[in-house]
């Protein structure tokens, strides 16, 4: 607990305001003008760079002073009474908008003390003060302290302003260690109450938009550390525990430069904000940067460099915390019980479940036990963690992985050993990460630490999204995930080297904010990880091949049309053969899963399964044994008969049926799907109505997608009254295929999911519903649905991307291939839609990706007499023309 600084008339004077406030019958503005005076006289330091530790104790010292003239206005008679600062208040510690924690603790003779009390908490608010009070006896500080926590921590952070020391000190020591919460208690309910904290925040310190104080590596972490160390020490003072032999040297510096970085961060939020705001949003985060003094590069915006100092100091603080928690496990949980010993080998032990250093001297003499320690515990599942003196140790020694340490074959043989180990591998990575080994032992993976990466797309640093490439990577061997990744799993066990796999993952963003193409980049350094650790020219081909190359089976996946042989060859002649087929869909598969969760569903699987399982099969026939597009479209139209006439029809029927449908139709569909549509068709004889089929669920590709099928007079706008329509029922639009068959009908595919990227095949009313809204929206031709207007959310608004644009012709299906990439928002495909119809372009097909908050959307389109658009200018007009719709919609 810190006194507060002494402060300068300049900032304020409480003589003068004291004199002030007796001159007049309603102090409150003068009170106002101080806070406000006050204020403006911190931030100006703050600008000038002055200590944030003396601004933030000066605030503190400033309301001791404001508070004493206020609680002197009243007559508080004889009564035994007391004015104390709590919480952080009370350590002595506020910023500009922190709360005021307040404890008026009441003795004898208070009972005549109501009213005033009252005035007195009124006046605070009057003023403008956000503060927290409690009223309370040193009788009910007990009981409530013994009842809760909170409260007793915040009481052993009390501190005088004004009234009686001794009732204070009565009530610190009932409510003391000795009385309530002994030091066992106490650091267990502190121990609960952090895990529980950290899991709002997935247990980690790169969260996309983190709380300053609350999450993983936040200031509550430094303060919970203090609150058991005042609890057993009697001392929570940095200085003071590191003078007890609590905190080293280095451990002292990391923690006094890392709370007053998150002080300086904290200060500028509330100072920004004018308010409480202890959140790092998007839109605070290019401001701070700024303020901090960053500048954007040819490589790095100015807010990625601020957010990965950020997310370093974090990370650091992270696991100080983690290192002195376990120390206190050790100490007060653990000092008392029985002692289990395992020799492991001359350097390493194992004591009560956690690994250690048999001497001080381990790494100083072997150096590459700093490798061999986590290949250990990779190695023995009984292991359950590194002991708190052995991690001091480690992060003390790790300056000793140098050129030489890198090169030496004990090294390298060790972290091959551990990539090949059974147990936990991705936790020992995290580990060596947390602890700076990884990236020491790997200086391209040190750039790459807090490595922002500055979009709504990617939710974790470049560092941690890796790790946990890796982790999923280690699920596809676990039976309990199966379920989960039921092909990809298959897929990963019948890899012969399941190392390959990892090294491919570990660099396959590597490359990232060095400027150029970072897959190329990566797998220059993947191939030099390689050749360093003895992996022989195949395997090194292999995974320079996949670092290369994995951004590729997602892209065409979920940007071409995957039910086109030609696709499905051209995508097979670049993977090859069976074994980089199957090693590049489980990087894939790991990848997607690890970049944002919110980007794997089952339509996304479903398209990586098929490309899979259609690749599959064009290498089993032979790549020189390319499947004719004719005969593709005979025996799709085959199977699709023989179970129409299990139906009844005949084949005159059907063939009639089909005859004004184009190749393209037969080409791209299933045949349960045309024999559905062919079986609604025909079934539906006034053609000026449009036919409207919605299918829960499908059997193939697209796999709990929902499929809505509309048969109905080709008609302009078509697309954007059905695109705008789906929006308004909060439908996502994954795929679209359009289709005009000879007499001049419209045959339109739409694969959806909810707005979450959820099924709704398990939802029946919702499905009548949609075909009823879509059937009456289609019936009236003069009138189109409004397009969606819901509210942009703050952080698409906030990524104002402008919209990228591409188009050429495809030689072989003739049609144009325009690209869209932009933040997603409502309205998007129905306004596309529109400019389409003002150019008089006929849409194909379209390919409709949503990652993240982006869309990467693919259409297939020509003239309206079905040929590609030639014309450079125009090409680039229509371009023009959607990127100034949609971005001016964006703002």
């Amino acid at each position: 607990m810190t006194n507060p600084a002494p402060l300068s008339v300049e900032m304020f004077d409480a003589a003068s305001l004291r004199n002030a406030c007796q001159q007049t019958s309603n102090p409150l503005s003068l009170y106002r003008q101080a806070c406000d005076d006050a204020r403006a006289w911190l931030d100006r330091g703050f600008h000038a760079g002055e200590d944030i530790v003396e601004l933030i104790h000066l605030r503190a010292a400033f309301l001791d002073q404001l508070l004493a003239c206020v609680w002197q206005q009243f007559d508080w008679q004889d009564a035994t009474i007391t004015l104390a600062a709590v919480g952080g208040y009370g350590r002595g510690e506020l910023h500009p908008h922190s709360d005021i924690d307040l404890l008026i603790l009441t003795g004898t003779g208070c009972e005549s003390c109501e009213q005033s009390i009252e005035s007195f908490i009124a006046l605070l608010w009057d003023i403008k003060l956000n503060i927290g009070h409690s009223v309370r006896s040193i009788e009910q500080c007990v009981e409530e302290a013994a009842a809760e926590i909170t409260v007793a921590t915040t009481l052993a952070e009390s501190r005088l302003i004004l009234g009686s020391s001794r009732l204070l000190e009565t009530m610190q020591a009932a409510t003391g260690p000795d009385q309530l919460w002994p030091s066992d208690q106490f650091f267990r309910a502190k121990w609960d109450e952090q895990k529980a904290r950290h899991s709002k925040y997935a247990d980690t310190e790169y969260n996309l938009e983190p709380n300053v104080k609350s999450s993983p590596g936040g200031l509550r972490d430094i303060q919970t550390i203090g609150w058991i160390a005042l609890r057993q020490y009697g001392e929570s003072d940095p200085e003071g525990l590191a003078e007890l032999g609590f905190l080293t040297a280095d451990e002292l510096n990391i923690l006094i430069n890392g709370r007053n970085f998150l002080w300086r961060v904290r200060y500028a939020l509330h100072m920004l904000t004018g308010r409480e705001e202890d959140r790092l949003l998007f839109d605070h985060q290019r401001e701070l940067a700024v303020l901090f003094g960053y500048e954007d590069s040819d490589m790095r915006l100015a807010v990625e460099q601020f957010m990965q100092q950020y997310y370093r100091w974090v990370l650091a603080l992270g696991q100080l915390n983690e290192v002195l928690m376990q120390h206190f496990d050790q100490v007060i949980l653990r000092a008392d019980g029985p002692e289990e010993m395992t020799e492991l080998n001359s350097r390493f032990q194992i004591r009560n479940g956690y690994i250690e250093a048999r001497t001080t001297s381990v790494f100083d003499k072997t150096p590459s036990a700093l490798l061999e320690i986590f290949v250990l515990c990779a190695q023995n599942e009984e292991i359950e963690g590194i002991h708190a003196a052995t991690i001091r140790q480690i992060r003390d020694r790790r300056d000793l992985i140098d050129d030489a340490f890198r090169r030496d074959p004990r090294s390298r043989r060790l972290f091959m050993e551990l990539l090949k180990s059974p147990h936990k591998l991705a936790r020992q990575l995290r580990r060596m990460n947390r602890y700076g080994i990884l990236g020491k032992y790997l200086p391209e993976f040190g750039k790459i630490v807090g490595q922002m990466q500055y979009d709504l797309f990617h939710i974790y640093t470049v560092d941690a999204h890796t790790l946990e490439v890796i982790k999923n990577m280690r699920r596809f061997l676990f039976p309990e995930f199966s379920d989960l990744f039921p092909v990809t799993s298959r897929v990963a066990s019948r890899l012969p080297k399941m190392e390959l796999l990892y090294i491919a993952g570990l660099y396959h963003d590597i490359g990232k904010g060095r400027g150029g193409d970072h897959s190329e980049l990566g797998a220059a350094d993947a191939e030099r990880f390689c050749q360093n650790h003895g992996l022989n020219k195949v395997d090194t081909n292999l995974v320079r091949w996949l670092v290369t190359h994995h951004l590729f089976m997602s892209g065409v996946a979920q940007r071409k049309d995957i039910s086109d042989p030609d696709i499905i060859q051209e995508f097979a002649s670049v993977v090859g053969d069976q074994l980089h087929l199957d090693y590049l869909f489980a990087l894939t598969v790991a990848d997607i899963n690890a970049t944002n969760p919110t980007l794997w569903n089952a339509w996304r699987g479903s398209l990586l399964r098929q490309l899979y399982t259609e690749t599959k099969r064009a290498l089993r026939r032979g790549l020189e044994n390319q499947i004719d597009k004719h005969e593709w479209i005979a025996q799709t139209q085959q199977k699709a008969l023989e179970q129409l006439e299990d139906r009844g029809f005949t084949a005159e029927e059907v063939e009639d049926l089909w005859a004004e449908s184009g190749e393209d139709y037969f080409l791209r569909e299933q045949a349960e799907d045309i024999v559905w549509h062919t079986e609604a068709i025909a079934q539906h004889f006034d053609k000026e109505t449009a036919l409207v089929l919605v299918k829960p669920r499908t059997e193939s590709q697209v796999e709990l997608a929902t499929q809505i099928f509309i048969h109905a007079r080709a008609q302009d706008y078509l697309f954007s009254v059905v695109a705008a329509a789906l929006e308004q029922l909060e439908l996502s639009v994954h795929d679209a295929r359009v289709y005009k068959s000879i007499d001049g009908m419209a045959m339109d595919t739409f694969y959806v999911l909810d707005a979450n990227g959820e099924s709704i095949a398990e939802d029946p009313a919702r499905i009548r519903y949609i075909s009823t809204y879509l059937s009456e929206q289609l019936q009236d031709r003069d009138r189109y649905p409004e397009i969606v207007k819901r509210r942009t959310s703050r952080q698409i608004k906030f990524f104002s991307v402008p919209t990228e644009t591409t188009m050429h012709i495809d030689p072989v299906r003739k049609v144009n291939v325009l690209e869209v990439t932009t933040p997603d928002r409502p309205g998007l495909l129905a306004r596309i839609g529109r400019i389409f119809f003002d150019y008089g372009i006929e849409l194909q097909a379209a390919k409709i990706a949503t990652l993240g908050e982006r869309v990467e959307d693919v259409f297939f389109i020509t003239t309206a007499d079905h040929k590609p658009i030639e014309d450079e200018s125009l090409c680039a007009e229509i371009q023009s023309a959607i990127c100034k719709e949609l971005d001016e919609q964006a703002t």
